[in-house]
């Protein structure tokens, strides 16, 4: 059964070639943007501008990305297609920088919590909550690092920008989030037997 180790080994399988088994399944080696794998339909946002929606955070055009709509406070969920790893996060300002009143300020990061909205999202604690200054949203600026212990198995993010600059509204120019897709088993690898 384990070779080296003494005791019985597999037979070999008809024909004399053993069975090709599927490898195991790994973790993705490089970090990627993992904003390239969103289940863009099961994303959503709570208090969004209607003309300057989620989906503008990933043009990659500041000029666009997205704004609040009646006050600062701005929700956004963002749901994988598969588990992921996150390792940072890195907002951009807005319009180059051109309001900065309007940059957030704290934001509130949770994993895996499904449908939150202003009504509940304080009484539940965060995973991490993260306090961005200007340099921070800068283009040439790094990513910011999370607690990558507890971002492991990451299927959804909800973000609950609190507080920004000053300004009556909250704008945002885009987001990565950068990470490592979390190996699973395909299904479609295994064969029927018998």
């Amino acid at each position: 059964m384990f070779p080296g180790l003494g005791g019985a080994t597999q037979p070999a399988a008809a024909g004399g070639a053993a069975a090709a088994e599927p490898a195991p399944a790994k973790d993705g080696d490089n970090l990627i943007n993992l904003c390239d794998i969103l289940d863009k339909p099961m994303c959503y946002a709570r208090n969004e501008n209607k003309s300057y929606p989620l989906g503008n955070l990933f043009i990659g055009d500041s000029r666009l990305g997205m704004q609040s709509d009646a006050d600062e406070q701005l929700i956004i969920h963002l749901t994988f297609q598969e588990f992921v790893k996150v390792k940072s996060i890195k907002f951009s300002e807005w319009n180059m920088g051109s309001n900065p009143d309007m940059n957030p300020v704290t934001v509130h990061i949770h994993i895996n919590r499904n449908n939150l909205g202003f009504e509940d999202i304080e009484d539940v604690d965060p995973a991490q909550t993260i306090t961005l200054t200007t340099a921070d949203l800068q283009e040439i600026s790094d990513a910011i690092d999370l607690y990558y212990v507890k971002f492991q198995r990451v299927k959804s993010l909800t973000f609950f920008i609190e507080e920004n600059a000053g300004a009556d509204i909250t704008a945002i120019g885009g987001l990565q989030i950068m990470g490592r897709t979390v190996a699973t088993t395909n299904m479609n690898d295994f064969k029927k037997q018998g």
